[in-house]
């Protein structure tokens, strides 16, 4: 039985001590984390990831010698100093940053809006970079910010050009941009198109984002020509081919000179 008050779970027979079975409970331990609520107390960790506490207590240990988690004074547990610098290294190993970041600087600037770039990380979007306006009332988005892969118009993107392209997602993928109104949060609005590197791969998604009230339908077509034009440009510079977005691009101003 386990102790009171612990969580009654019983760890699989076959699962053997040490290797590989601690680096999942050690990851599992990470993963209870998020911004919401930047510590926790040992018993909520306990709840969320349903390990006795004995077992998180040998698990932190580690952990917090290595610099992932810290203990507070009050005896709560908070992510430590070292994921910070392994986002870093995450980061720069995608030798995007110097490619990405002038285009949302140039976004950002054109549209008044925060410009981000994500990333498909297994079943989620992960923001990479953004870049935020400086005005009162924003969409605000810190870079390592996770969401799901079903909401949003960079959602759509990458699951149009992704690894496993979607049919429900096939007319973004023929028009090569996406759009979103309170899919996530009602509040916000979102217009979004994809940057491809050699080869055709993906990168991720090249995104505007801002208040409903601002990033309106009528404003998606000169949202839509201010992102393709700095996705192909992107695409250029990671060695991509980007006629298709530019034939996306001189296509929507082809339709906003129609109306």
């Amino acid at each position: 039985m386990p102790p009171k008050n612990e969580p009654d779970t019983s760890e699989p027979k076959n699962t053997a001590e040490g290797g590989v079975a601690a680096v999942d409970r050690a990851f599992s331990i990470l993963s209870v984390f998020d911004a919401d609520r930047g510590s926790l107390p040992l018993a909520e960790i306990s709840r969320r990831t349903g390990l006795y506490k004995s077992t998180i207590l040998r698990l932190m240990s580690s952990l917090e010698r290595a610099g992932f988690v810290r203990r507070l004074a009050d005896g709560q547990y908070a992510v430590g100093h070292e994921p910070l610098r392994l986002a870093q290294i995450y980061q720069a190993s995608f030798r995007l940053r110097d490619a990405i970041l002038p285009m949302l600087e140039a976004l950002t600037e054109e549209s008044g809006e925060t410009s981000s770039f994500y990333v498909i990380e297994n079943d989620s979007r992960v923001v990479l970079f953004r870049v935020e306006p400086k005005r009162a009332v924003r969409f605000s988005i810190h870079e390592g910010d996770r969401f799901p892969l079903h909401a949003g118009a960079s959602g759509k993107v990458l699951r149009a050009f992704g690894p496993r392209a979607e049919q429900a997602v096939q007319e973004v993928r023929e028009r090569c941009w996406a759009a979103s109104y309170g899919e996530r949060d009602p509040e916000t609005a979102s217009v979004s198109v994809p940057v491809f590197a050699f080869g055709q791969e993906l990168k991720g998604a090249l995104t505007v984002s801002g208040p409903a009230e601002r990033v309106t339908r009528d404003q998606v077509p000169v949202l839509c020509q201010m992102l393709l034009k700095r996705a192909a440009q992107a695409t250029s510079l990671l060695g991509g081919d980007n006629r298709a977005l530019l034939e996306a691009l001189g296509a929507s101003q082809a339709s906003n000179h129609g109306h």
